[in-house]
């Protein structure tokens, strides 16, 4: 299995970034880690190696980011505003440097984005801000909300940043008729501590006519990796 490592310094975010691409062909699809986690995460907790015949075979290729959460909604020491413009500059470090070295790397038009738990809200917001980039979005323990982490603060930003929040009132066909194109699949467990936020989210995308699978596993399954990774191998690319 093809594995790449990158290291570059980033101007948006003004600091080095790190990312590990796997795969040598396939649809591109940007892992986001869950909170606060790093580039080698999904590799650490054994997703890669569920993924590993679909690597092999050219059917998927992973490109692995670091997240900067405990610089943005997780510094609880900051003002949420300025928590808001952390992330924003992580946003335009995602569109400004990941997405070219992808468009230089894979020929394929559209690029998809997954995530596990709070990398599942990065693989949505991103989904759902930015449809013509990103045409496929998966994921899995979906944390969608990001209101915790603005102890009431509320701007423009904030509302759009927050999925739940934009999405029930978006009524722009520019967007919408892109996400009616787009794929979307949300996977949880029957005991997932996320399992609601998952069905609730679902019934906003039903609500605006959004074409998508809700997929609720059994089995005992939870809030964990070792569920994450069949699930991944189900639903990934």
């Amino acid at each position: 299995m093809t594995r790449d490592y990158r290291r570059w310094h980033s101007r948006s975010l003004g600091k080095d970034m790190e990312l590990l691409v796997f795969g040598h062909a396939g649809p591109p699809v940007v892992v986001f880690p869950s909170s606060m986690g790093a580039f080698f995460e999904f590799e650490d907790r054994g997703m890669v190696g569920a993924l590993r015949h679909k690597l092999d075979g050219g059917a998927l290729q992973l490109y692995c980011v670091s997240s900067v959460d405990s610089e943005s909604w997780y510094a609880t020491r900051m003002h949420p505003r300025q928590r808001i413009e952390r992330h924003l500059q992580y946003e335009s470090y995602i569109l400004g440097d990941v997405v070219p070295l992808i468009r230089k790397l894979n020929s394929h038009d559209g690029i998809g984005v997954t995530g596990c738990s709070f990398g599942a809200y990065h693989a949505m917001a991103m989904a759902l801000r930015h449809p013509y980039v990103f045409t496929s979005c998966i994921t899995m323990s979906g944390a969608f909300d990001i209101s915790q982490f603005l102890n009431g603060y509320a701007d423009t930003d904030a509302y759009l940043l927050n999925p739940p929040a934009f999405l029930p009132g978006l009524n722009q066909t520019y967007f919408l008729d892109q996400y009616r194109r787009n794929k979307f699949v949300l996977a949880t467990g029957e005991w997932d501590i996320c399992r609601k936020a998952n069905e609730d989210f679902s019934g906003i995308l039903a609500a605006k006519g959004i074409p998508h699978s809700l997929h609720v596993w059994g089995y005992g399954s939870k809030h964990d990796w070792p569920d994450w990774q069949p699930m991944a191998n189900a639903y990934l690319p």
